[in-house]
């Protein structure tokens, strides 16, 4: 996430590469753009400053392929971080907070959609939606929200929740999007 404000035409680059050959839309480089990672590298403070960044960078990229008649979209990349509500790591409010400043950076930026990804646990979900939804809020400005979990062989989220249970649970959260990410492949998600 660093990359994003010490080597911004790297960053770029790689988002052109995707438009170029044909993409609709670009993910930011800001999946763990937000306090609770950053913490771990003693730069929490500059949650809002990289997922600004990071968001105004793939809007720069993406307004210079909208010219054709088709727009080009920037999804707001938001992961799961390294400590999860429900193992005791940290406390929703807390974890919430930390989304939220993450949030105001990316809409700020200019994100068209927010991506709330690899949720591994129901809390950190929940955490990250309602931050969304606040910070939206405070900005007078709604985007699409899509999640996605990230199930393990087991059929479970790390923390034990089966698919069903994350259906139910964060779809009360209204969603746009829901669908699954990561941990195994195409086979084993479906």
């Amino acid at each position: 996430e660093l990359l994003t404000v010490t080597r911004p035409d790297v960053v770029a680059a790689l988002h052109d590469s995707f438009f170029r050959v044909g993409c609709d839309a670009v993910e930011t480089n800001t999946f763990g753009s937000f306090g609770v990672v950053l913490a771990e590298y003693a730069i929490p403070e500059r949650a809002f400053e990289l997922s600004r960044a990071g968001a105004a960078i793939a809007r720069e990229v993406a307004h210079g392929y909208s010219t054709d008649g088709r727009r080009r979209y920037v999804v707001g990349s938001i992961g799961p971080g390294t400590k999860l509500p429900s193992l005791g790591a940290i406390t929703y409010p807390e974890l919430r907070d930390q989304y939220e400043v993450m949030v105001d950076g990316l809409l700020e930026g200019g994100v068209d959609v927010l991506l709330v990804e690899t949720v591994q646990d129901l809390l950190q979900g929940k955490a990250a939606l309602a931050a969304c939804r606040r910070a939206m809020a405070r900005a007078g400005r709604e985007v699409p929200l899509m999640i996605q979990v990230t199930v393990e062989t087991t059929g479970r989220l790390l923390i034990g929740s089966e698919i069903g249970a994350a259906l139910t649970a964060l779809d009360a959260l209204r969603p746009d999007v829901f669908g699954l990410n990561c941990a195994t492949g195409p086979a084993e998600m479906t």
